[in-house]
């Protein structure tokens, strides 16, 4: 007996009415069609309900979370005994992969699963899919969000093993495993076991959009990219109607280091997250505009197309109304700054840095720690250790209030920042040995902990500031091996290829250098890039050819 079908218990209006879903048209931005890859999610019920779960699935999987809730709305307008409809709305209010749900989503979501819970004549499987989204939901108010996830991938697991052979139960198990990985996990336990899952899923099924979209965040790390990339580059033509699915290829061509490929899918994800504010009223800039922008504008930077991603700084001081207000959009707005000054080594514009006006910073403090990191090694690169104290002071401050708020990740993020920051400001005050081990030290927790999927990369790596802080210290030989390190990890980033081979030519490695400023003249290509270290590496290429 399934809910969407039978007669079951129907829950009142008036309980439907608490959990004030999102209704309306679907809006798309990209085919009329609204092509969001397709699926089938086997439920019993009319053609109608199962035409309109399959898109709301759909949508779910692009994390077109309230596109995909006003599908499960109409469901259970016309439908209201199809209790999955409810395990829906649940999921949308989920997020798995992003930001922990606000208290409004875990209200809402809990009580989607107790309307479904309350409906008589489910079936097995469709309990066994409502079980395990209860399971993240079950006292929310007690646990912490990386708990709950493990509840979920648990739920998932035991679902997955009694139907080995549902699609659904296997995709979702998957995004259960890389929800609940361990950051500090280097390998990449759970996310090998969801990519073996959902690699032979996608031999199957092509142009799913769970499987497709879940396999780049399965292997968005380092040396697990490369698995990526065919749905990498498939993804945006499966989905063309979700600004996500336009943005969401990036991350893995970050990872390579194939820029131009990064520039276009976030033209194109900008282009559909601005139709999308307009279409849906939206007063201001959606959010997914300026996550688009701070992947465009580091691709950008490591193009050395400084012009264009001024552009984009331009524009994003004009921004001034942005919904929803979250980690994403506080992002933005803190790192396209702080990367424009910290890639160009410009220190003086580092120092001066503000928090965008209007923006209720005190929400995201790991955010803001990012302006005040730039501050302070723009301080110490300008002379000012007065100032690059003062901000020092400032990071030890946001760390406390995320371990207050119990965000170990967040919290060690910043922790970072404030062992670099004080390696920087021993450096200059003569304390060399000090500055060393402190900034080895802050290279070393960066490296042992995976970058969040808001960012297309470390403002500016650990690592980096290290091999830097090597060759300021004439030791190039250590520095090469440092900068290697980070070209590792981030292929293409145009301050290790240069560092590298400034690094190789000191020491005596002419076949070295040769190779990393070829790498770096090849990875720019000739257009827009007037910085100077470019025109170094070509004037070594020129005398060495």
């Amino acid at each position: 007996m399934a809910s969407c079908e039978e007669n079951a218990s129907v829950p009142s209006k008036e309980l439907i009415a608490e959990l004030d879903l999102k209704r309306g048209e679907v809006i798309s931005c990209g085919s009329a069609d609204k092509e969001f890859g397709s699926l089938d999610f086997e439920i019993t019920g009319t053609d109608n309900v199962k035409k309109d779960f399959n898109e709301a699935v759909e949508l779910l999987h692009s994390f077109e979370y309230e596109e995909s809730e006003k599908v499960f709305a109409k469901i259970i307008d016309e439908t209201p005994q199809c209790a999955m409809a409810y395990w829906g709305v649940a999921m949308c209010n989920f997020h798995p992969l992003w930001e922990a749900p606000t208290e409004l989503n875990l209200r809402k979501g809990s009580k989607a699963i107790e309307i479904a819970n309350s409906i008589s004549k489910i079936s097995p499987r469709e309990s066994g899919f409502i079980g395990a989204a209860a399971a993240y939901y079950k006292d929310w108010n007690k646990t912490d969000p990386h708990t709950r996830s493990l509840h979920f991938e648990k739920a998932m697991e035991e679902l997955h093993a009694q139907y080995p052979d549902d699609k659904e139960a296997a995709v979702f198990y998957a995004l259960s495993l890389v929800a609940s990985a361990d950051a500090t996990d280097k390998s990449y336990r759970n996310q090998k076991k969801a990519g073996a899952i959902l690699d032979s899923l996608y031999k199957k099924e092509p142009n799913h959009p769970g499987i497709i979209h879940y396999i780049i965040h399965t292997y968005d790390y380092p040396g697990l990219a490369i698995l990526a990339l065919p749905a990498a580059k498939r993804y945006a033509g499966i989905a063309p109607s979700s600004a996500h699915a336009q943005h969401m290829p990036s991350h893995i061509f970050v990872r390579l280091g194939l820029w131009d490929e990064c520039i276009s899918s976030n033209l194109q994800s900008i282009a559909s997250a601005k139709c999308y504010a307009q279409s849906a009223g939206i007063k201001g800039h959606w959010d997914e505009e300026l996550h688009g922008m701070d992947y465009l504008v580091y691709a950008y930077l490591q193009k050395g197309e400084n012009n264009l991603a001024k552009d984009q700084l331009k524009y994003l001081d004009s921004i001034d109304q942005v919904y929803p207000v979250n980690f994403k959009v506080a992002y933005a707005f803190a790192a396209i700054p702080s990367r424009i000054a910290l890639e160009n080594k410009n220190w003086k514009e580092a120092a001066a840095l503000q928090l965008h006006p209007n923006f209720s910073w005190d929400k995201f403090p790991w955010q803001e720690s990012i302006i005040h990191f730039a501050r302070l090694l723009g301080s110490v690169h300008t002379g000012n250790l007065q100032e690059a104290k003062d901000e020092l002071v400032k990071l030890n401050q946001l760390h406390d209030t995320l371990q207050k708020q119990k965000d170990g990740y967040k919290a060690r993020q910043v922790e970072i920042q404030i062992k670099a920051g004080d390696a920087w400001i021993n450096f200059e005050s003569g304390r060399k040995a000090k500055a060393m081990d402190l900034m080895k030290l802050a290279a070393d927790m960066e490296d042992s902990t995976a970058k969040h999927p808001v960012t297309p990369g470390e403002v500016i790596p650990a690592r980096e500031l290290y091999a830097d802080m090597l060759l300021e210290m004439h030791q190039p030989e250590k520095s090469l091996e440092a900068y290697e390190e980070v070209l590792e990890r981030s292929p293409n980033r145009f301050n290790s290829l240069y560092g590298a081979g400034i690094a190789a030519e000191k020491n005596g490695n002419r076949i070295k250098a040769i190779h990393y400023f070829k790498q770096l003249s090849e990875s720019v290509g000739a257009v827009n890039c007037n910085r100077s270290e470019l025109i170094d590496a070509r004037s070594f290429l020129m005398k060495n050819h």
